[in-house]
């Protein structure tokens, strides 16, 4: 059988991307997704069943049993079918060459960063983005190839990361920026006029997998360090935090409070005052006032976040 339009993924935002293509562009004729089983073996952030499309919309979904598409299931079913174009939206992994060679105009995926790639590659861009202070942030719809996040540039979207921003908000202009690209891409393969740029001028550089323990805080640290990490790792990741004792504080919300008042009397980490019903919380260059956090207790005046 031959699948023109192919969309792989394991996450809500893929159900989302085959919902947009599906309305408003083309029929999807397949997703390829992971089977539930595997996530008992492997970590599948933000992991989605997507046999559900088969019930909304007919399209059939095939269920790998490797999140490498390795398994022998996966490997028949691609030699024994014809592949015209795939998109991948959240699928973090690579895709073998059996199943890269079984799409006779590719597999195309999304990265990005605050430069071009082959800048940039790894994991969690978008939080390296915010966490980094970058005001932009350059997506990039690639081919895939065997490596990770190659510069075989299709075509690219950028938009600006204000100080107001956070992880969700950048999501969503993640998210208009990708649907951008794919309707770029289906209009030039049903044109036939799929062009790839492979030349960069940029070096190569990676940012690293990021766990929940990345997420603490340093009180130590300047105001603007510790409010980039704060909104770069906010729900729906685990949240930045620190302790008071044995207590976790979770900091889902703060801003920049006053750099210039002179609170040298306060350690760093130490709360200042409750404005507002608010933490005033002292760090080595100024202020930072915590708007919305979690704890089994409410955070007081005196207490020292570590």
């Amino acid at each position: 059988m031959k699948y023109k339009v192919v969309v792989f993924g394991v996450k809500d935002t893929s159900e989302n991307i085959v919902e947009f293509i599906q309305g408003q562009i083309c029929p999807v004729d397949l997703v390829i997704t992971i089977s539930p089983e595997v996530t008992k073996k492997n970590q599948v952030s933000g992991y989605k069943g997507l046999s559900i499309l088969t019930e909304k919309y007919g399209i059939p979904v095939h269920e790998a049993d490797s999140y490498f598409l390795t398994d022998e299931k996966t490997q028949k079913f691609m030699r024994e079918n014809e592949f015209d174009i795939g998109i991948s939206m959240g699928w973090q992994r690579l895709i073998p060459p059996s199943v890269l060679d079984a799409f006779r105009y590719g597999i195309y995926g999304f990265h990005g960063n605050c430069g071009y790639l082959p800048f940039g590659r790894g994991r969690s861009p978008l939080n390296w983005s915010i966490i980094l202070g970058d005001t932009r942030f350059n997506l990039n719809m690639f081919r895939y190839d065997e490596k990770a996040d190659s510069p075989n540039i299709f075509a690219t979207e950028m938009f600006s990361i204000t100080p107001h921003d956070d992880i969700r908000t950048a999501q969503y202009k993640n998210m208009i920026c990708s649907k951008n690209l794919i309707r770029k891409l289906l209009k030039a393969y049903a044109e036939d006029n799929i062009v790839i740029r492979t030349e960069s001028k940029d070096y190569d550089s990676w940012y690293n997998k990021r766990t929940a323990a990345d997420g603490k805080i340093d009180f130590r640290g300047r105001t603007r360090d510790i409010y980039n990490l704060i909104r770069g790792v906010a729900a729906p990741f685990p949240g930045a935090y620190a302790m008071i004792g044995e207590e976790k504080v979770t900091v889902w919300e703060a801003h920049p409070f006053d750099e210039m008042i002179d609170f040298s009397a306060y350690a760093p980490g130490e709360v200042i005052d409750i404005f507002d019903e608010k933490p005033v919380v002292r760090t080595v260059d100024g202020s930072l006032l915590i708007d919305r956090y979690e704890s089994t207790r409410q955070i007081a005046v005196g207490d020292v976040l570590v």
